[in-house]
Parts: C-alpha cells; sequence; structure tokens
C-alpha cells in the first residue's frame, strides 16, 4: 500500500484531530461552537508544535503562544487551564488516534508476518502523516510532568510490546528464527522512530516514506524469517 493510499483510508488531518480533542474536552473547553473550537484549536496546536520545535515546549510562555497562534490570552484560557492541560490534550489525541489505528490495521491480520507488515508500514505512515506530533512526544518526554511522562513511557512500551508479541507468535509458528524478541521488536522501533527524528535527513535525500518503509520491511525479513516466502511490499500477507 502507498502513502498515498492510506491517507485515503486513514484520516488523521488536523481538523480530525482537533475534532476529537474538542469531542473528548466539552465539559472543560468553554466555547460551544464546534466550528470555532476546531478552528481554534488548530492554530493553537499548529503554534505549540512549531515554538516547540524552535524553543522548547518547557520555554514557551503562554505570551509566545498567544502570538504565534493569534489568539488572546483570554481566549487560550477557554480552551485549556495551563500548559499541563494543554500538552495533556496535544499528547492524548496523538496517542489515541495513532493507537487506534495501528490497533485495527495490525487486527485485521491473520498471519504473523502480515501483522508486522501492517504494524511497520502503518506506524511509518501515521508518523509522516503526523511528523511535527510525533516529534514532540519523543523530544519533549522528558521534559513533561510527572504524570504525563510515566504515560509516554508507557505508550513507548506497549509499542515494543505489539512487536515482541507478533514476533513471538510467529517464533511460536515457526514463521521467525529464533532471536531474541523483545531486542528485535527494540531495534523495529529505533527503525521506525529514525524517520520522524531525522525526517530532514532522508528529505535532503529525496526518500520518500514508502522506500524508507520498504527497506525497513527488507531488513526485518532478512533478520526474521526463517524459511518462509514473503512479499515486503504489501500490507496483504502472502
Amino acid at each position: 500500500m502507498t502513502y498515498a493510499e492510506f491517507s485515503k483510508l486513514i484520516q488523521v488531518s488536523k481538523k480530525d484531530i482537533c475534532r476529537e480533542t474538542f469531542a473528548e474536552n466539552r465539559k472543560t473547553i468553554r466555547i460551544k461552537k464546534e466550528k470555532t473550537v476546531v478552528k481554534n484549536l488548530e492554530k493553537i496546536f499548529g503554534a505549540v508544535l512549531k515554538i516547540s520545535n524552535q524553543k522548547g515546549f518547557q520555554a514557551m510562555t503562554m505570551r509566545d503562544l498567544s502570538q504565534e497562534s493569534g489568539l488572546s490570552m483570554g481566549a487560550l484560557y477557554a480552551y485549556f487551564s495551563g500548559k499541563d492541560e494543554l500538552v495533556e490534550m496535544l499528547q492524548h489525541q496523538r496517542r489515541s488516534i495513532s493507537g487506534r489505528i495501528i490497533n485495527e490495521t495490525v487486527n485485521a491480520q491473520k498471519t504473523p508476518w502480515g501483522k508486522l507488515k501492517a504494524a511497520i508500514y502503518t506506524h511509518l505512515y501515521l508518523s509522516e502523516a503526523m511528523q511535527p506530533w510525533f516529534y514532540f512526544s519523543f523530544m519533549e518526554a522528558k521534559n513533561l510532568n510527572k504524570e504525563e511522562r510515566k504515560k509516554a513511557v508507557l505508550s513507548e512500551q506497549n509499542s515494543e510490546k505489539m512487536f515482541t508479541e507478533i514476533i513471538k507468535e510467529g517464533q511460536a509458528e515457526g514463521v521467525f528464527s529464533d532471536c531474541h524478541g523483545e531486542l528485535a521488536a527494540g531495534q523495529i522501533k529505533a527503525l521506525l522512530q529514525d524517520w520522524y527524528l531525522k525526517h530532514s535527513k532522508y528529505t535532503k535525500r529525496n526518500v520518500t516514506v514508502e522506500q524508507y518503509a520498504k527497506l525497513t520491511l527488507e531488513f526485518v525479513e532478512a533478520f526474521l524469517m526463517n524459511g518462509a516466502k514473503a512479499s515486503s511490499t504489501s500490507l496483504t500477507p502472502s
């Protein structure tokens, strides 16, 4: 599946993210008109990601956010009570949307190899569609409050656990080689993170997300496959 095809099937636009944020925070967001909330949340989230990339989230002030988003200080507080609540909204939506989509695509597959391909392709395509969000989540994890750091760590652990379980399932069926499943899962995760953490490097080299996904699958297939033949270019298992 190409990234363009994935994008048609999976909606992860800024508006979708903001709409879900509003739906989950109706009780605390004081503005009740959805169209207005979605428009302003787009401005707020975009400003946060831009400022954080330039100077870091902890260094960002509410005045910085007001100037970048074009919203007054008073208007900002209609959406969240402070920076802790704001970052919780950002992190929760990124985890919620990406987790849901990855689980849906992986669970739709019947074989360990199909599940592994689906997990890798979907993770990379999602991180391409939501690149600023993934980058923010990784780079700011150490600066978050204690509760958000716990959630960030748990999210990473769950992601690796998914790969570990798929690998062990394949080993039990004799499809994958007898390697250390947890270490292999960690290496796969590192390859996926390299795409969005060093995105500019690959952009300068004119490497597309499809090319990177295909090469990643080839590496994983060469390491894990135990005499099985499978296509590394499609989400559909052989």
